[in-house]
């Protein structure tokens, strides 16, 4: 499509499109869309066919593609960037508030009519409308001082423990030095806090080799002390073990090797760790109880697989009536004395499974003894082997019933293990004290103890009280009237 200047200028000054200037001082909004609707109207009028033959040219007037046209865009972008890194360093640098200027135009007319900007080279039309004419700027001001502190771990050793006593986060890692870590745990125990003591100890712990980390706690108890216990939290024990032989605490460093046979699960092996700690440097008391716990473990094993075998055969009574609920390894002495008397309690004394035999092994006292036998005998309502237990003969051959724990607990004992009347009655008169005689007689219901009783105290009301608590026309009634009538008593009251 060939056409003269003059066509052209006729063109453009006929159009019934209004052009967008940028003087025009109306609505900015209503000027923006009327330019947006003559640009689309513009690519619409203009056919790609005829694309080729149209001259673009810039807004300085040179043919756009042309060698001079391209000179003055290249110059053109780069005075645009200058100009910005300029006023980007003057923005910084101004106490005050400045106004930049506004930049050059740098529209391409092709980009107009295309409706798009070539990247890196050009804005938009409503990009650069939408601007305003100048934009103020504020200072960046700097914040102070303490602020950046929170970030740079920039903190004195006090200031560190101050911030962890009050639970903030603190980083640890800036000291360095062995001088700077002692005074950063001196802070912490003169803030007299276990807690930040205990937080710079595994700092020190971590950082510091084992022996300078003993060397300095030996001569700072509070922060010593605080470490061990750590250590037996943690289950650290090896650290533990170490620390106690630097310190030359040859019994606690024997306990502390004894308490790991807790981790020990399989009888087998506990029973030989247990062997490697009896010639370790308890103290006397501490050394029997050792070899005790070896002894009773080795026991417990023996009879436990004899038992298995016993009850998995099926031809021993006890067994088949009670069966075991539980295994024996690993019990307390207690335990398994109980477990003896219940399941071997006729047994020989030659054998490990012996309830005599593990009194006189162990020196159980008759106390402890007495009382773990009644309570298994009980259980089992053996009830000949209850009374044999208490009997005892003189040199002359007489017999007499004799209560280490005392007939009091006896009657409670067999009371909790549903004894039968006749049998409670004849414990609870062996019972010395008249008051608590009384008054079990009278909470188990043993009534011919407390009319007896009340007979041979002559207390006449308190038998008469008793009277209104028994089952009208029982025996017990009549016993009590016919008491009362006797003319052979004479009462206090």
């Amino acid at each position: 499509m060939n056409r003269t200047k003059g066509d052209e200028e006729e063109y453009w000054n006929s159009s019934k499109f209004k052009a967008f200037t940028f003087d025009d001082e109306d609505d900015e909004l209503s000027q923006l869309k009327e330019s947006k609707r003559a640009v689309n109207s513009l690519r619409d009028f203009v056919d790609d066919e005829d694309d080729d033959d149209l001259e673009r040219v810039s807004w300085s007037g040179e043919p756009v593609g042309s060698i001079s046209w391209s000179i003055k865009e290249t110059a053109g972008n780069s005075g645009s960037s200058q100009e910005g890194r300029e006023q980007l360093k003057s923005r910084n640098s101004f106490s005050t508030y400045t106004q930049l200027p506004k930049p050059t135009s740098t529209y391409s007319l092709s980009s107009f009519f295309r409706g798009r900007t070539r990247p890196g080279s050009f804005q938009s039309l409503s990009d650069a409308l939408s601007d305003a004419p100048a934009k103020s700027y504020a200072p960046e001001l700097g914040r102070p001082k303490g602020e950046y502190r929170d970030y740079s771990n920039d903190w004195s050793p006090s200031d560190t423990v101050r911030r962890l006593r009050k639970g903030k986060v603190c980083s640890l890692e800036r000291f360095r030095s062995l001088q700077d870590k002692l005074q950063l745990l001196e802070e912490a125990v003169s803030m007299h806090d276990g807690n930040v003591i205990t937080a710079v100890l595994i700092f020190l712990k971590r950082t510091l080799s084992k022996e300078i980390l003993f060397r300095e706690l030996e001569v700072r108890q509070v922060a010593l002390r605080h470490l061990i216990h750590f250590l037996k939290e943690i289950g650290d024990q090896k650290l533990l073990l170490d620390l106690l032989r630097f310190l030359d605490r040859t019994e606690e460093l024997a306990l502390s090797h004894y308490r790991e046979h807790l981790n020990i699960q399989d009888p087998e092996k506990r029973k030989e760790f247990l062997k490697t700690c009896v010639g370790l440097p308890f103290s006397a008391e501490d050394s029997a109880h050792i070899q005790d716990h070896y002894t009773l473990l080795e026991r417990q094993i023996i009879i436990e697989a004899n038992d298995r075998h016993l009850e998995s055969a099926g031809q021993t009574e006890i067994f088949r009536k009670h069966p075991r609920k539980a295994s024996i390894l690993n019990m307390p002495l207690v335990t398994t004395l109980f477990y003896s008397c219940f399941y071997h309690y006729t047994e020989a004394e030659g054998t490990f499974s012996s309830p005599v035999n593990l009194k006189k092994t162990f020196k159980i006292p008759d106390k402890q003894y007495v009382l773990t036998a009644l309570a298994a005998r009980a259980k089992l309502r053996a009830w000949h082997d209850v009374d044999a237990l208490f009997t005892t003969k003189n040199w002359l051959g007489y017999t007499k019933k004799r209560a280490p724990i005392g007939f009091h607990r006896v009657v409670e004992i067999l009371h909790k293990n549903s004894a039968p009347v006749q049998i409670l009655q004849e414990y609870v008169n062996l019972v010395e004290d008249v008051d608590t005689k009384l008054n079990l007689a009278t909470k188990f219901k043993c009534h011919d103890v407390v009319i007896d009783t009340c007979r041979d105290l002559k207390d006449r009301q308190q038998l008469l009280a008793y009277r209104s608590k028994v089952d009208k026309g029982s025996a017990e009634e009549e016993k009590i009237d016919a008491i009362l009538n006797s003319s052979q008593i004479r009462w206090k009251n």
